[in-house]
């Protein structure tokens, strides 16, 4: 389970702007936010399955994943955190590949996928569940968005609160002035609030456990172990093409930072 808040062509700074909280059980072997071996990609990376779950290029590409809340998941599927890296490795347009996805959507668990160029500006939302006659391929229109663990955008409480807290730092307070990835992401997604009316919850899982995932910034105990949020990101993309790569992540049992700056080196494509 994840949470993101973003907002896409629509800041006079920054033209993308991204903050993420992934949740995760505490003993899933994870590696912080670093360049991988290959030294195009940046990101986190979730050693149990391989996958990640918000990775960038040095050429522009960037993609994040969500899963859906659902029963029942199976065991014997693809991992969904291999999407964002089959993106970043591909000469695909996000066009191209959410197409080219949708004819093996059903071989992975719920998911929602983010895939974006930060070259020529397009961003592509692909869902393996769409609600009712949803398309499952959109292009995401400039503004604010946020993603959880159902359709891009869908109006669940804890989406609502962070939209709201989100536009009123990004775009009321700071919409001419650079913002610190470090502040804005305590500020807003280390928010433990939860939603004390049962009605307002999914009812997808059962109660209890729904009240503890309604906090955008997740602790829980569960019969698995501790879960909860073991991560906090954000991306930062500047008019000038530099690009701010900021993490906050749990590693046996301490908080541990990592900012990692770059340009889009477009000459690469």
């Amino acid at each position: 389970m994840c949470i993101a808040v973003f907002i896409w062509k629509s800041h006079p700074i920054y033209p993308f702007l991204l903050l993420l909280n992934r949740d995760e059980y505490h003993n899933r072997p994870t590696t912080a936010l670093r360049w991988w071996e290959d030294g195009e990609i940046v990101g986190g990376r979730d050693e149990q399955a391989g996958g990640t779950w918000l990775a960038c290029t040095k050429d522009g590409k960037v993609s994040f994943v969500t899963n859906v809340r659902e029963i029942p998941s199976h065991s014997q599927v693809k991992s969904r955190g291999d999407l964002p890296i089959r993106f970043l490795k591909s000469q695909k347009s996000p066009k191209e590949f959410a197409e080219e996805l949708m004819g093996e959507a059903n071989q992975y668990n719920g998911f929602n996928l983010i895939v974006a160029d930060l070259c020529s500006m397009t961003m592509f939302y692909i869902t393996n569940r769409p609600k009712d006659d949803a398309p499952s391929i959109v292009q995401v229109s400039p503004g604010i968005h946020v993603l959880s663990n159902a359709n891009l955008d869908t109006p669940w409480p804890k989406a609502q609160r962070l939209r709201h807290s989100f536009e009123d730092v990004v775009v009321q307070k700071c919409c001419d002035a650079e913002i610190s990835m470090k502040e804005i992401t305590e500020k807003l997604m280390t928010d433990t609030t939860k939603d004390d009316q049962e009605e307002l919850l999914p009812h997808i899982y059962p109660p209890a456990f729904e009240y503890l995932l309604s906090a955008i910034f997740v602790e829980a105990d569960t019969p698995g172990g501790r879960y909860g949020t073991r991560s906090v990101s954000a991306v930062a993309l500047e008019t000038s093409g530099a690009v701010s790569f900021y993490e906050r992540s749990l590693e046996k049992d301490v908080w541990k930072e990592e900012t990692i700056s770059y340009h889009i080196e477009r000459e690469r494509r």
